[in-house]
């Protein structure tokens, strides 16, 4: 973990599947965009029910090295300039990158890349890293091997008046321009007065987007449920944007043997937590409603 006075890393967890080394190449874009290092980790899954040492044995100590030196190369194959630290670490996976988050900007998993000894447990691991986390975290979605993760479609920010909504919308804003995508401003009101929520949404929303003026925009709002509402927009996400706040819903969109958002393919989640970005001014937005 990093102390106060430097970068705090983009950290990115690995154990050499496909999905890990795809993680890997999304997370090093984002340290590219914050100018950050890149830190990719092995966890050895450890309990303190676990049998062995505090320390690895050679073949497993030899594996997790083989991990992070073929996750490294992929990023340096990409030709991204950035800066790339790696460290194996030992313990329960979820507790164990809930403990680096503290001194990361960013925590990235691969939606089935981490760890394979506990590729069962995914479910829980994302949820304890949604809801305990210390900064934002990311789950990219990795489906077939010949598609990868997706860069291609919608980036949602997922706003429905709760705590973290603004974090969400500034983090899909700069996800946007780190993937040169357009952004889909939904705005969840389930309860009456709709109307009123409605007229709210917009003005507020107005504030953030003259801030990205080369950001494109569009809106919805809709009485329905996030998960409900994207059903229609199958194939065409590529990350869904929520707030801190909305953290205990990732349990709908994550079980124990699902994936992220499980009726869209290659869908990842970004779980925001703060606003820190500096940004800048007008937006046109183009406006869709859908009640």
């Amino acid at each position: 973990m990093s102390d106060d006075s430097s970068p705090r890393p983009v950290v990115v967890a690995v154990d050499g599947s496909d999905a890990a080394l795809s993680a890997a190449s999304w997370a090093a874009k984002e340290a590219v965009h914050h100018d950050v290092p890149l830190k990719i980790v092995y966890v050895a899954h450890y309990t303190c029910g676990s049998s062995g040492g505090a320390t690895l044995d050679g073949a497993e100590q030899q594996y997790a090295e083989s991990c992070l030196r073929e996750a490294s190369s992929a990023v340096k194959a990409a030709g991204l300039l950035v800066t790339i630290e790696t460290e194996v670490l030992r313990g329960d996976v979820g507790a164990t990158l809930v403990a680096e988050s503290v001194g990361a900007t960013l925590v990235c998993v691969g939606s089935t890349g981490i760890g394979r000894m506990v590729a069962a447990a995914f479910g829980s691991t994302a949820i304890t890293l949604a809801e305990r986390a210390h900064c934002p975290v990311a789950i990219i979605r990795y489906d077939a091997p010949h598609r990868g993760s997706s860069e291609a479609g919608f980036i949602v920010a997922v706003l429905d008046g709760l705590s973290d909504g603004d974090a969400a919308l500034v983090w899909a804003m700069e996800e946007a321009r780190v993937r040169r995508a357009p952004v889909l401003a939904l705005g969840i009101f389930p309860w009456p007065p709709f109307d009123t929520n409605n007229d709210r949404f917009y003005d507020h929303l107005d504030h953030w987007l003259r801030r990205y003026p080369d950001v494109t925009v569009e809106v919805a709002t809709t009485r329905m449920s996030a998960r409900r509402y994207l059903e229609s927009f199958a194939g065409a996400i590529q990350l869904v944007v929520i707030g801190q706040g909305d953290a205990a819903t990732v349990t709908r969109l994550i079980g124990p043997r699902r994936l992220p958002i499980t009726a869209h393919a290659n869908c990842s989640v970004l779980i925001a937590h703060s606003a820190g970005h500096q940004v800048g001014s007008p937006s046109r937005v183009r406006e869709t409603q859908a009640s």
